[in-house]
């Protein structure tokens, strides 16, 4: 199976975890701080670790700065999530994910600077085609008077930013150690931001009581969607080791159509659970954007 499956395989199952996403912050974190929401990650991680430890013992053999750096780059995936939830809090799914499209431009300057990465002219231009599809989503049938989301940009900026750092930490050692490994304590990373939130007073109360007054749904739920995540997660990461980081998150930016695919379906099946635009001039441009994707995806995977 190439890297481009795998690749692939990030932005569908994201897309699936932004519609949950959206659907957890709606109905059980409108009033409480994203945080909390982000404990369960760390538990789902952590919860993880040892099965990646034993069947890869090797990954206690590192020396502490590359240990401390990998575990960094859960941290920072953490607080990139953080804004994203943020996000999520105060506008619709189909809004938030296209601003994720900032993440290839970032990544291609991080990796140009840091790994000496550069793309072939075909590459180039096919992930241009694959953002300006994407972006053309979010563009196409916005009123011309409306006002600038500046908080959302704001907020989904810094997102991109920091989650374009943590995947260049990422491939910088799953390239020169295992991937297991570099997964392992990423993992680690994402455990100890929420064992620290943990011991905060007023996140601890908040969790609690979400377990207690929501119990075997908000589990159930939040289980399920981080293990969609954790897979969306783990296909990308290992495409990060056959293929440049600006050109993996380039393909991860198709996240935003199969929101909207996704948001068309239950808009169609289950209107009470999510609402898409279904006009003519919409689904036109939609359809637009994603032979633009296809083409960009076509030209980067040669």
């Amino acid at each position: 199976m190439s890297w481009l499956a795998f690749a692939l395989c990030g932005p569908i199952l994201w897309a699936i975890s932004t519609h949950l996403d959206k659907y957890l912050v709606e109905r059980y974190f409108k009033d409480s701080d994203v945080i909390v929401l982000l404990l369960f990650t760390a538990l789902m991680g952590l919860a993880v670790m040892p099965v990646i430890a034993y069947f890869d013992p090797g990954v206690f053999q590192r020396d502490t700065l590359s240990m401390a750096l990998m575990s960094l780059s859960g941290i920072l995936y953490m607080a990139g999530i953080t804004f994203y939830l943020k996000a999520l809090q105060g506008h619709d799914a189909s809004v938030v994910s296209p601003f994720f499209q900032s993440s290839p431009m970032f990544g291609y300057v991080l990796a140009y600077l840091v790994l000496g990465e550069t793309l072939t002219g075909m590459q180039l231009v096919g992930g241009l085609l694959i953002v300006f599809g994407v972006l053309s989503v979010s563009i196409v049938g916005r009123r011309s008077r409306e006002k600038v989301r500046w908080q959302l940009a704001g907020l989904m900026l810094t997102c991109g930013f920091i989650m374009s750092l943590s995947t260049l930490i990422f491939k910088a050692f799953a390239v020169k150690d295992e991937f297991w490994a570099t997964t392992f304590w990423m993992f680690a990373g994402e455990a100890v931001f929420g064992v620290v939130f943990l011991c905060i007073a007023s996140y601890r109360a908040q969790f609690l009581h979400l377990v207690r007054s929501n119990g075997k749904a908000l589990i159930a739920i939040n289980a399920s969607n981080e293990l969609i995540n954790l897979g969306g997660g783990l296909a990308t990461r290992y495409a990060l080791i056959f293929a440049p980081l600006s050109i993996v998150q380039a393909v991860g930016s198709t996240t935003t159509l199969f929101v909207f695919a996704i948001g068309v379906f239950l808009s169609l099946c289950f209107p009470r659970v999510a609402h898409e635009s279904l006009s003519a001039r919409e689904l036109i441009s939609k359809g637009l954007a994603a032979a633009l994707v296809c083409i960009g995806i076509t030209l980067v995977s040669r």
